[in-house]
């Protein structure tokens, strides 16, 4: 159960004791960031799921190497999602279609992330047309609402789960959960926070808990100062501490 929290930094948050895993929002290319793919793959690493994102989509054309840091994914039962960019409601509808067809005919993922989702109560109709479609193609799947706020409620009813935060390390601390979380179980949602310090990682795991995420990403990795800024940058490298949060978190176990 999801819980309220108060504002201001969390430093004394009961522990809740429902599992955690981990859901990666996705790294380079595999041969830039070999290490990063081999270590999804590695046998007990808790991964709910990863994302393959080529250029925000499905690429061009088929890439061998993609197809093969998938498959091995795959052999270790770790979902792979294809990463939809819905540009905050304004994609069309065929060219979403077309990406989630080639992600399909190319990678054999096993759902989808719908990334800059619409979040208010307008949009809700095309975002339900979208999954409607997604899960047609896919025979069922896992479609994760990569919205990255908490959205209006009815979304929920729509996809597996929800990425309800996404942003930086000093607003996780004082961010809130909304009420209405609370009547579902920790495996809808996720969080994604960047720039979380080794020594705040324990107090990052417990803010999660505390507010019911069952999936999470977090890393020491953020953007760098002086350069300008990539939506995917804090991402597309493993964290500093990742055999910490990996041993922190537990084995995945099998199902």
């Amino acid at each position: 159960m999801s819980h309220l929290t108060s504002p201001g930094p969390l430093r004394d948050i009961p522990a809740a004791d429902h599992a955690l895993g981990l859901g990666v929002p996705g790294y380079a290319h595999p041969l830039v960031a070999p290490t990063e793919w081999a270590e999804l793959a590695r046998p007990g690493t808790p991964v709910d799921w990863a994302v393959l994102s080529v250029g925000r989509g499905p690429g061009s054309r088929r890439d061998p190497h993609w197809l093969t840091a998938v498959a091995r994914l795959r052999a270790a039962g770790v979902r792979v999602l294809g990463h939809l960019d819905a540009r905050c409601g304004t994609r069309p509808f065929g060219e979403l279609v077309s990406d989630a067809d080639h992600f399909l005919d190319w990678y054999r993922v096993d759902g989808f992330l719908l990334d800059r989702c619409p979040a208010d109560r307008p949009g809700l109709a095309e975002v339900r047309r979208t999954v409607t479609m997604l899960r047609a193609l896919l025979g069922g799947g896992h479609v994760v609402l990569g919205q990255g706020t908490h959205p209006y409620p009815e979304y929920m009813e729509i996809a597996e789960q929800l990425v309800t935060f996404r942003g930086a390390w000093p607003d996780y601390r004082w961010s809130q959960v909304a009420e209405w979380t609370a009547g579902y179980p920790p495996e809808r949602f996720c969080h994604l926070v960047h720039g979380v310090p080794r020594p705040h990682l324990e107090e990052a795991l417990r803010i999660a808990r505390w507010q019911g995420a069952g999936t999470i990403y977090f890393t020491d990795r953020t953007h760098h100062p002086g350069q300008r800024i990539s939506a995917t940058a804090p991402w597309e490298a493993l964290p500093g501490y990742w055999d910490d949060i990996v041993s922190r978190i537990g084995p995945r176990v099998m199902e």
